[in-house]
């Protein structure tokens, strides 16, 4: 038996993990698929192999086995303490296993039922959401998979305003289907949403395989910047600048929130950089839309760059005064 790197026959890295190698399986099986390439005998023994990979590979025993011996650990002429019937089970004394012109046929002798072929060739397609179907012949067992399986799951991005990831929005995309088609897709982004998440679109992700279910889209967001904002979870920072005299003696400023402009107390003697906390003025839960988080605000305080004469004057007269103050 020729030895079989069945990691390159997946195309992926030894240590892929088994998300990865079913990942790999399910877009190489698509590919080659006989009710998507009839009569292409290139195809069907492509098939054959990746199916024959991923069998081993994707059970645990199997892969281990192979990892240290090769292809070869399931050779029948295997010498390890590893014989044919480890592998295909012990309901009979012997086995010949070649892939001949019409399939897969498998000789045996010995007792043996339909189920126990159902449950071997079964494997070969673990994790499917359909059924296979089996034939047999007078010389042995000959193999034809008629199962359906999932699609797999098609990701994209989009990218969306701050205010649009605050309140909602609706979006309309341009989504590309199997055969180059571009069709419109309605998508509702919830209020609340942030940066990296993900909306799964069941059923819009790849088309399933003989006729199994489709996919899943998954559309990640991505959310714009908007100046003097800043988001921390369901808080929200927001830059504002007051007057000088209101940051001394304290009294009324309006000051910018999610909602609109709201009327705000400053406590006189408010530093640069303190920040003033507006209960409930932020942003809402995606689960619990009732439930929102709070508004800080980050203060800034406005320095005069232009002042008359008298105003220059009344300046100077109050650093007179705090200077004596001071000492």
């Amino acid at each position: 038996m020729a030895a079989k790197d069945y990691y390159a026959i997946l195309n992926i890295k030894r240590d892929a993990d088994e998300k990865e190698i079913k990942r790999a399986y399910r877009k190489l099986a698509k590919k080659y698929h006989p009710d998507t390439n009839p009569n292409n005998k290139e195809a069907e023994q492509k098939f054959k192999e990746v199916t024959e990979a991923y069998n081993v590979l994707s059970d645990p025993e199997k892969k281990k086995k192979y990892d240290q011996y090769g292809s070869a650990a399931f050779d029948g002429n295997f010498s390890d303490g590893f014989n044919a019937s480890d592998f295909y089970g012990n309901h009979f004394h012997e086995q010949t296993f070649h892939d001949g012109s019409n399939g897969f046929h498998f000789h045996f002798s010995g007792n043996a039922d339909g189920d126990m072929f159902d449950d071997l060739f079964g494997s070969f397609f673990h994790g499917s959401t359909g059924s296979t179907k089996n034939t047999y012949t007078n010389d042995g067992f000959s193999f034809h998979n008629n199962y359906n399986e999932k699609g797999a799951d098609a990701h994209a991005d989009i990218h969306i305003s701050f205010d649009d990831a605050v309140f909602g929005c609706d979006k309309v995309l341009q989504i590309k289907t199997d055969n180059s088609t571009s069709s419109s897709l309605k998508v509702h982004i919830p209020a609340g949403i942030d940066e990296g998440q993900s909306i799964r679109l069941k059923g819009k992700g790849e088309t399933g395989i003989h006729g199994g279910m489709a996919g899943d889209l998954l559309l990640k967001v991505h959310v714009d910047k908007k100046a003097g904002y800043e988001r921390k979870g369901n808080d929200v920072y927001v830059t504002t600048n007051i007057p000088y005299p209101t940051a001394v003696l304290g009294g009324e400023a309006i000051v910018p929130t999610l909602t609109g402009k709201v009327s705000c107390k400053i406590p006189a003697g408010t530093q640069s950089g303190s920040k003033i906390r507006l209960k409930n003025k932020g942003i809402c839960s995606m689960k619990d839309p009732a439930k929102k988080g709070d508004e800080y605000l980050v203060i800034q305080i406005d320095v005069p760059k232009h002042l008359t004469l008298a105003e220059q004057q009344k300046l100077r007269e109050y650093d007179l005064l705090f200077s004596q103050h001071s000492v």
